[in-house]
């Protein structure tokens, strides 16, 4: 088994230039990429960060065919504020974050790459366009963006996430081999890698069942430096709250372990090529 690092990602951006300012024009040819943000009562931030995706530059140079927004289960006019802004909807009542990706990865059906992002205004669009750029070059299976070795406004990861997020990636480093620095939830892979991994988690554990399985299964990781923004509206639904941040934290690190033997069936690579 063997894994990607960093480093991939770091020789890439090595002169800070955008990819499609230094490849043929055609590099992402025949591809097309769908951003996915599962939402749950984020009115005060989804539209404006919809809007901002469709009118970015970057995104405008990538083969983005759809933004969608899954509701996932919403008592607020979220729905309707993402559609209004140019999203498609996609209904997901069952809660938990897992569902929410799960539901905005099978309704993308037409998509070769899926770019999964938060909807609350905390992800940085131009680390949000360099992950998905990464990933329609090839450059790996699983492009991530790392807030470690990006730069976070004041307040927006909380000393219990920093601490978790150590933890975590230590486990994974001893456990699986997969050399990370962050789990953060911004993240590019091809729809048909994501699908082969058989993916079970469908509350928190979602992200980390992604990145061990991704790990075993011998997918080359990146991982990109982003920056972090405080969300644009209303509370976190898992640093929030003690409750969330416990419920969490438990979660991601017994994901690890549980995952942390498993082996597909066959090469999820080879099934997705």
């Amino acid at each position: 088994m063997s894994t990607g690092t960093a480093g991939a990602s770091e020789a890439i951006e090595a002169t800070g230039e955008p990819i499609t300012q230094r490849r043929s024009p055609d590099l992402y040819a025949g591809q097309r990429l769908v951003a996915i943000m599962p939402a749950l009562n984020e009115e005060a931030a989804v539209g404006g960060q919809v809007r901002a995706i469709l009118a970015h530059p970057r995104f405008r140079a990538l083969p983005l065919v759809r933004v969608i927004v899954v509701d996932n289960g919403s008592t607020d006019a979220t729905a309707a504020v993402a559609r209004a802004a140019g999203a498609v909807v996609v209904s997901q009542p069952r809660r938990g974050y897992g569902a929410a990706c799960l539901a905005g990865i099978q309704a993308a059906r037409d998509a070769d790459v899926v770019l999964l992002m938060d909807a609350d205004g905390s992800d940085d669009l131009d680390g949000a366009a360099r992950v998905a750029e990464l990933a329609l070059a090839g450059c790996a299976e699983l492009v991530m963006g790392s807030r470690t070795h990006g730069r976070s406004e004041r307040g927006a990861l909380t000393l219990q996430q920093r601490a978790g997020n150590a933890l975590a990636t230590v486990l994974l480093w001893l456990l699986c081999g997969a050399r990370v620095t962050d789990l953060g939830p911004l993240r590019a892979m091809r729809r048909a890698d994501v699908l082969a991994l058989g993916m079970r988690e469908m509350t928190y554990g979602w992200s980390t069942e992604m990145l061990v399985k991704a790990a075993r299964a011998g997918y080359r990781i990146a991982e990109v430096p982003v920056d972090y923004h405080r969300r644009a509206g209303g509370r976190s639904k898992v640093s929030g709250t003690i409750g969330g941040t416990v419920r969490a934290g438990w979660c991601i690190l017994s994901t690890v372990l549980r995952y942390a033997r498993w082996r597909p069936a066959t090469s999820a690579v080879a099934q997705s090529a």
